[in-house]
């Protein structure tokens, strides 16, 4: 296998803005809606796009990229199919990560916390919203799980169409979504050389404690 040897060469130096405890709002809540709100203006690919680490039982790692749908005080929400890695993971171990990276921004953020179903009632209203494939993908596909072929998954997608072509497709038994309760939020903005800001708060005692970390 050839190896290219130039990867270790591969350098961008970060320099739009700086970050500090004096300019982030006391309220890491609003400190990310700010951050997305800017990315959402820049357009930057994907914005909702974040990293979920989760562990398993035995406390091995995994992690995937998956679709923020909405946050408030309350934590940050995304949907999955509940027997999917992903899905047992948490299950078993409600400990997670989200990471959101933003390379035109030079930003990162990374939320760690605990993670709850949302109610039925939730997860109906959101799978209501998805388009009709999607709805029918849901269905189709036992996320994670071995399946003997491309065009087997394709045959049960195309049945479940013809089954529900006239009719609401229900949300899956097995099918809705998790909110993250954060317990500390890190706010990274790229600087010169490699010095980085990292602006940081941890839950305490019904608020929150702001403090920089050494990049």
């Amino acid at each position: 296998m050839k190896v290219n040897t130039g990867l270790a060469n591969l350098r961008h130096e970060y320099s739009l803005k700086s970050l500090s405890k004096s300019t982030v709002a006391s309220d890491p809540f609003e400190q990310f809606a700010g951050w997305m709100n800017e990315a959402l203006a820049a357009e930057v690919n994907d914005p909702t796009a974040m990293t979920l680490a989760t562990a398993d039982a035995d406390g091995k790692p995994s992690a995937r990229i998956v679709l923020l749908k909405g946050f408030d005080r309350n934590g940050f929400l995304f949907f999955t199919n509940y027997e999917s890695k992903k899905g047992s993971d948490l299950i078993l171990n409600p400990n997670a990560v989200l990471h959101f990276f933003w390379p035109d921004l030079e930003r990162q953020v990374i939320i760690s916390g605990t993670v709850e179903k949302t109610s039925r009632e939730e997860s109906e209203a959101y799978f209501a919203t998805r388009p009709f494939e999607s709805r029918i993908g849901a269905w189709a596909s036992r996320q994670s799980g071995v399946i003997d072929s491309r065009n087997a998954l394709e045959e049960k997608f195309n049945e479940l169409i013809a089954k529900y072509s006239d009719e609401d497709v229900p949300l899956p038994p097995f099918w809705g979504g998790f909110r993250l309760k954060p317990e500390s939020f890190e706010f990274w903005q790229g600087r010169e050389s490699r010095l980085h800001d990292r602006i940081c708060y941890e839950r305490m005692d019904g608020g929150w404690t702001i403090f920089r970390r050494s990049p």
